[in-house]
């Protein structure tokens, strides 16, 4: 990848971009409650989904975002409002793993922001269905329940799970067990999830009655021994974000070791195809999700690395990968409202395929304020923040 030329990127430039953009949104939304979550190419509107959508939560955790950033209210009352139709998911039996995406990205955000006690009370709610689907035997959380039967995984943990311990070590406040949960999910995707070169599976399969691993598959990469791009990136994401909340130094280790096999595989402009292993690369889409994502993350760890130098490389490969995000060859602008093209959701199911999407979004958008707090030199990843 080359390497950085201009250590003055302008953020707020590509800020007040998303702020443009996000209002477009607001103005083709419907007055319902439907919420943003993809856009085809070649399309101007939004593919809209309700709030149980595993989706449902960046929309919102984006207006919290953008209220944070430009301190105008209005974003905070959009904010609210979105925020608000993910209350149910709080009261409900947990279906999946994906209640830290949808809960604690929006209501999480809407709690550091504002403090509203109905907020806390939700996400501390959430966090218990969310611990109900952790069997001890095996030492994760079950991903997707409706899996166990579909495709004979009885006890099924993804990779993007890990996003979701965010939620329960905020929660450990309130219950000492949720952190144990977390804890315990982390060290076994850690020694269970990752081939000898720290590549990830998408999905570990499991006894749920002895524990014992039976095998890594995928469900959304190119084939089970491939490195799917966002399944590696949440990975990164995770294990970072897994050391700021435990200060256990084995997850900031193998958050680079996760990291660098990503890096060494990544295309020179900063941004992989869905896949690491597609035969075809000309051929094959790009995934600008995971680049966010691993944008956001890297952002993140180089303020952890005590070795400059690596401190150094991961924050050059960080700004490289959001200036190629923010050119016109992924930047939206006049093509739809979203803030970023060419993203990949589910490519074996022909899901998605070279959409906008809303986590792309979300990301992109959390990776530019990160890198201005850090040009601004107050870049502060602090735990007691949403307490």
């Amino acid at each position: 990848m080359k390497k950085v030329t201009n250590n003055h990127f302008n953020c707020q430039k590509h800020l007040d971009y998303c702020v443009a953009q996000a209002k477009k949104t607001l103005e083709q939304l419907p007055q319902n409650e439907m919420i943003p979550r993809s856009i085809p190419p070649g399309n101007k509107h939004w593919n809209l989904v309700n709030f149980e959508d595993w989706t449902s939560g960046f929309w919102p955790g984006i207006l919290w975002q953008l209220y944070e950033y430009t301190r105008d209210k209005s974003w905070k009352t959009k904010a609210e409002y979105y925020s608000n139709l993910l209350l149910p998911l709080s009261t409900r039996p947990a279906k999946d793993h994906d209640l830290g995406f949808q809960v604690f990205l929006s209501l999480g955000q809407g709690f550091r922001l504002s403090k509203k006690a109905k907020y806390k009370q939700a996400l501390l709610k959430t966090a218990n269905r969310l611990a109900s689907l952790y069997n001890p035997k095996v030492g994760t959380i079950l991903s997707w329940p409706g899996m166990v039967k579909k495709m004979n995984w009885p006890h099924n943990t993804i990779i993007d799970n890990m996003i979701n311990l965010e939620l329960l070590f905020w929660a450990s406040s309130e219950s000492r067990e949720l952190s144990e949960i977390a804890r315990q999910h982390a060290h076994t995707t850690m020694h269970n999830h990752f081939r000898k070169d720290n590549t990830c599976y998408h999905v570990v399969v499991y006894d749920p009655k002895n524990g014992n691993k039976i095998k890594g598959v995928t469900h959304q990469g190119y084939s089970d021994e491939s490195m799917w791009a966002r399944g590696q990136a949440w990975a990164i994401y995770g294990f970072t974000m897994t050391f700021r909340l435990t200060r256990d130094y084995q997850y900031l280790e193998f958050a680079q070791k996760v990291t660098d096999v990503y890096l060494d595989r990544l295309p020179k402009n900063g941004i992989p195809h869905w896949d690491f292993n597609v035969p075809n690369t000309s051929q094959e889409p790009l995934d600008a999700s995971a680049a966010a994502i691993t944008a956001s993350a890297l952002l993140e760890l180089c303020g952890y690395v005590t070795d400059p130098k690596r401190a150094h490389y991961f924050k050059n490969q960080a700004v490289n990968m959001i200036q190629t995000l923010s050119t016109p060859s992924f930047q939206s602008c006049n093509n739809n409202p979203a803030f970023l093209m060419h993203s990949t959701g589910h490519y074996p199911l022909g899901s998605e395929i070279d959409y906008s999407i809303i986590y792309a979004d979300y990301y992109y958008l959390e990776a530019l304020i990160r890198l201005k707090k850090i040009q601004e030199g107050c870049l502060s990843f602090n735990t007691t923040d949403l307490n």
